[in-house]
């Protein structure tokens, strides 16, 4: 399975971006999928996941109430609405895909990742 993510980019604080992830090669439905993140300096840290249906999300605290995931089985695609951005959401972020069904929230669930794009926020 191959990961490409896109849609990051240079925004004002307050601003919006919104990152698509597409999956190929030998995808399955039933991915859990996630976004994480990693600043300079720090660990790679989960974002948000998503259960294989899109039903079910999980998103950290720092960006819950802004940050909205879902997927498109049909397109084999993910995104991550991210609005209110401040700029401590300035990172690399990754898509990744898991073999579990369910909503998946630690790193080491994940068995594939995308090669990441960059979202910094100015102030």
């Amino acid at each position: 399975v191959q990961l490409q993510a896109s849609g990051g980019g240079l925004v004002q604080a307050g601003g919006s971006l919104r990152l698509s992830c597409v999956a190929s090669g030998r995808t399955r439905i039933d991915y859990g999928l996630g976004w994480f993140r990693q600043a300079p300096g720090r660990e790679r840290e989960v974002v948000a996941a998503i259960n294989w249906s899109g039903g079910t999300t999980y998103y950290a605290d720092s960006v819950k109430g802004r940050f909205t995931a879902s997927r498109d089985i049909a397109k084999n695609t993910m995104y991550l609405q991210m609005n209110s951005l401040k700029p401590e959401d300035t990172a690399v972020y990754f898509c990744a895909a898991s073999s579990k069904t369910g909503v998946v929230i630690y790193r080491s669930g994940y068995d594939y990742w995308g090669q990441g794009t960059q979202v910094t926020v100015s102030s």
